[in-house]
Order: structure tokens, then C-alpha cells, then sequence
């Protein structure tokens, strides 16, 4: 099979433009795509656990603990031990941050206005249903890998 021909070429090929245009975007304010995607996903007010940010952003630790350390030296984050359970190390963002966040966040909403502009609604309904069901499928096909891999079962 051609590798045009396969599902995921193409949602790789879509979603590596996005990125690079996410990265020049980001570029111009000092930071990437990563750095935006993380303080998006800091809570405002609460903050959040760390523990939290990697598996929102599908990021492994080591990766997720050096972008944590990264942003921390730059004044975008502070941590701090969760009031309520020592054990917990909450991420807030500094003033800085929330600039950051907040150019990150125009950025988003600029990218989708502009393809809910120029891409009709009844194609982009379409759209997301079948990027859910491949998400379900791959969700699915993932825990039977999973659970062979405990019980050597067959992977039908």
C-alpha cells in the first residue's frame, strides 16, 4: 500500500503542517508549540498537578520534566507543594506565563476561525466523527495490545 493511500500518513502529514505553523506563530513571541500546549494547560486559578500536565498532552516524564525545568528557569511557571496533599507539586503560571499563554491562546482561535471560515460546517461534523471513531479504534486496539501483553493472549 502507498503511503498516500494510508490513514495515517495523512493525519501525520496535517498534523506536522499544523505544528510548523503553530512553531512559526510561537516563534514570534519567544516561544513553540510545546511550550504554548503546556501553559494551555495550566489551570488559571487552581493550577495543576504535574502529574497531570504529561498524560493532557500525551508527553512522556523525562520530556515533560525537562519542559517543566525549562519553564521554571524562564519565569514562566512556579511550583508548589499542593496544599491539601504534600505529596502533590502544583504548577502555576507567573505573570509572564499568562501573557505567554495568552498569545498561545489567540494563536488557537485565530487557526480554527480561519478553517471554520473556509471549510464548511457539514464537512467538519464529518470530520470529527470519524477522527473519534479512529481515536476509539486505536483506544480499543491499544488495550487488547495491552492486555496480551499481561496475559499472552492472541491479538485477533
Amino acid at each position: 500500500m502507498k503511503k498516500e493511500k494510508t490513514v495515517d500518513f495523512h493525519i501525520k502529514w496535517g498534523w506536522h503542517a499544523i505544528s510548523r505553523m503553530y512553531n512559526a506563530y510561537a516563534a514570534r513571541f519567544g516561544i513553540t508549540m510545546a511550550i504554548g500546549y503546556v501553559l494551555l494547560n495550566i489551570d488559571l486559578d487552581e493550577g495543576t498537578p504535574a502529574t497531570k500536565i504529561g498524560p493532557l498532552l500525551g508527553m512522556e516524564p523525562r520530556s515533560l520534566v525537562r519542559m517543566l525545568k525549562s519553564l521554571e528557569e524562564r519565569g514562566l511557571i512556579r511550583r508548589e507543594v499542593d496544599g491539601q496533599d504534600k505529596r502533590f507539586v502544583r504548577i502555576y503560571l507567573t505573570d509572564e506565563g499568562k501573557a505567554k499563554r495568552e498569545m498561545a491562546r489567540e494563536g488557537v482561535i485565530q487557526f480554527n476561525n480561519m478553517i471554520r471560515e473556509k471549510i464548511p460546517l457539514d464537512k467538519l461534523v464529518v470530520f470529527f466523527d470519524v477522527i473519534k471513531d479512529i481515536n476509539r479504534l486505536v483506544e480499543e486496539e491499544n488495550a487488547k495490545i495491552k492486555a496480551a501483553e499481561h496475559e499472552e493472549l492472541p491479538l485477533d
